[in-house]
């Protein structure tokens, strides 16, 4: 009888230790849901429940069901000719809306038809190995197929339907009740979302359509060209604009003033990723939105330096940057900071101190935000920071006998964050090209604007350095009347890089 007993537990524990492997090994499949490649997967658990993984945003904790199976849904990819699709179609939300849960149930039924399969199979595998007899080996393929069944049945004996109006919000999304209000109002006023996510994407879409047409500068061949991006703030969009910059205006080197990221925590990680598609070198500070973890994953990239106090030659240039010495993705802890000038003037006399123990001089030295930038005058031609969200060009305060300093403040390349979708324009997406000689001094900068008010246009306004009066902000090289038919005046263009000095390309605004 004991022997028996032992057989029939040794039987058990070969068939649900069966089941757990195939799981594990073979128990996920793929399935599209809206403009999202999903991937669902089952993974033994205690409590069952369902967890939607939106990366880089965070997950949503679900209490959907019991049972001895964890649901796990990951949007994985989004499919570009798709999203495009449905920004394109005026219906196309609300299609997505009615197909949602048909994706959703039709991925759930690949997944459970996967897992049957796999469950049995390694249960079948795992039971020839240990008993090697034809009859316990069918015994235990039985007990499995008991198993599964009786754990499909504690599932949709406790789903819950009403687990979506109440999820548990992990990662950024955390935040997301505050910002957007809960679930259950979401779901009672959907047609309300539904038409503010359409205009959303609508302007994503024009972002993109619009940034096509944008004129290109032919530069002389021995000019350094310089990208100066700067608050990306998680904009997907941006990246876009940027990889546009790039090929264009055949950059030679990205320069990024921080804030690549909202809470710099891991689950954005990701969104560095694509810096190493740019195929330049991209040159990166920490901004107070960054954390350690942001940084390493920019670091990561094949293409990608990261200056914390340091300096490196790129693309003939020699430059210099610190990351911002504060960590306050939360606004009100920046506020509350009583320390914060004396911290950033510490952080740039860190840097200026750095540059002048090294003995080489530097072009171009990069801080997260101006207020770092004061002990750097007089010992660096130029600056470039970002943390306002808006542009600003001037001449630092001249220190007697040295060289006077420029500080160029970039605006936001990612349009202050997705944040910056949600009104009736996206908030512009703002970026600069410097332009320099081989010395290296400044000869020009184009300022590039993409969005606007009324009109999605790509804005561009050609900046002559020669032009900028020390002591005064920077000024944009003289229009002229009409743009597209005026015909430069010969005797002004002594300079290979004069050309145009505005473009605006626009498109209609859409319905």
């Amino acid at each position: 009888m004991v022997r028996r007993t032992g057989l029939v537990a040794t039987m058990i524990v070969v068939a649900v230790g069966g089941i757990f492997a195939g799981l594990l090994v073979a128990g996920d499949t793929q399935a599209d849901v809206g403009p999202f490649a999903a991937r669902f997967s089952l993974t033994p658990s205690v409590s069952g429940d369902t967890d939607v993984q939106i990366p880089p945003l965070g997950s949503l904790g679900l209490d959907s069901h019991d049972g001895p199976a964890h649901l796990t849904v990951r949007l994985d990819t989004l499919d570009q000719d798709r999203t495009f699709a449905l920004a394109s179609d005026a219906n196309g939300l609300a299609a997505a809306s009615q197909t949602a849960a048909a994706d959703l149930r039709h991925g759930v039924i690949l997944l459970v038809e996967r897992s049957i399969v796999a469950g049995l199979l390694g249960s079948l595998l795992l039971s020839a190995l240990v008993f090697r007899n034809w009859r316990r080996v069918l015994a235990s393929l039985g007990i499995a197929a008991v198993t599964l069944t009786a754990t499909g049945a504690a599932a949709a004996i406790t789903f819950k339907p009403s687990s979506i109006e109440e999820p548990t919000y992990n990662g950024l999304l955390a935040n997301a009740p505050a910002v957007i209000g809960d679930a259950r109002r979401i779901a009672d006023q959907f047609s309300e979302y539904r038409d503010q996510l359409q205009r959303m994407v609508n302007n994503i879409s024009k972002v993109y359509s619009t940034f096509s047409s944008l004129p290109v500068y032919e530069a002389s061949p021995d000019t350094i060209r310089v990208l100066h991006v700067s608050d990306l703030h998680l904009n997907p969009a941006a990246w876009a604009v940027i990889s546009a910059v790039v090929k264009q205006y055949d950059i030679d080197v990205v320069v990024d003033t921080g804030d690549i990221n909202d809470w710099g925590s891991q689950l954005e990680s990701s969104f560095a990723d694509s810096i190493g598609s740019l195929d330049v070198p991209y040159v990166y500070v920490r901004g107070n939105h960054d954390s350690a973890v942001t940084a390493a994953a920019v670091a990561a990239e094949p293409n990608a330096v990261v200056l914390d106090n340091q300096s490196v030659t790129v693309a003939g240039l020699r430059i210099a940057g610190i990351g911002d010495p504060r960590f306050t993705p939360d606004k009100e802890a920046d506020r509350k900071g009583g320390s914060v000038p004396e911290q950033l003037n510490a952080s740039g006399s860190q840097l200026a101190a750095t540059i002048a123990a090294a003995g080489t001089p530097v072009d171009i030295a990069l801080v997260h935000d101006p207020a770092s930038a004061g002990p750097l005058n007089g010992t660096v031609p130029l600056v470039l920071a970002g943390h306002r969200h808006a542009r600003e060009v001037s001449f630092m305060p001249p220190v007697l006998e040295r060289p006077e300093t420029r500080l160029m403040v970039g605006g936001s390349t990612g349009g202050a964050g997705l944040r910056g979708l949600e009104g009736e324009e996206p908030t512009p997406l703002e970026m600069s090209v410097l332009y320099l000689d081989r010395t290296p001094a400044l000869q020009a900068y184009d300022e590039i604007t993409v969005g606007g008010s009324g009109t999605a246009e790509v804005t561009i306004r050609r900046h002559l350095a020669a032009g900028d009066a020390p002591g005064e902000p920077a000024s944009p090289a003289p229009s002229a009347p009409d743009v597209e038919s005026a015909s430069p005046d010969p005797g002004t263009q002594a300079s290979p890089l004069t050309s145009r000095p505005g473009v605006t390309t626009s498109s209609p605004r859409g319905n």
